[in-house]
């Protein structure tokens, strides 16, 4: 059987960040990042949903184990992450500006390697209920 199925787990984090571009003056951050260049930070509560796709294993029937790939992201992005402050905090966003696009790069390149590479995966991160992005967008 070749058939390919998409699994996903979805996952929860919180932290702080402020958007800012030290090569900017102060009025055009203001105006390129508005209240998210607030100088104290502000937080988001993410969410995170991983996709994996492949073809289901022969013996098990999984794509992956779900326990394992909780387990690989708890490691590689909630621990690192959650309850964080990004730009203080992290090594990952200490010259990156964590925009919700740079987070969900970063986020992909942390699965990726811990992730079996006959396995496609996708990261879908929301900031807020109304704004999310995906990367790889395919």
């Amino acid at each position: 059987m070749n058939n390919k199925v998409a699994v996903y787990r979805k996952e929860h984090f919180n932290a702080a960040h402020r958007l800012h571009n030290p090569a900017l003056t102060a009025e055009e951050n203001e105006r390129i990042f508005g209240k998210c260049n607030n100088a104290h930070y502000h937080g988001h509560n993410y969410e995170l949903i991983v996709k994996v796709v492949g073809v289901p294993d022969a013996v098990s029937g999984y794509v992956i184990d779900m326990k394992v790939l909780s387990d690989i992201i708890k490691k590689e992005v909630l621990d690192r992450f959650d309850h964080k402050n990004l730009n203080l905090d992290t090594t990952e966003f200490a010259t990156l500006n964590p925009t919700a696009e740079n987070i969900a790069i970063v986020i992909y390149n942390l699965l990726r390697p811990a992730i079996d590479s006959s396995l496609d995966i996708q990261v879908r991160l929301f900031e807020t209920e109304r704004n999310f992005v995906k990367y790889p967008i395919n």
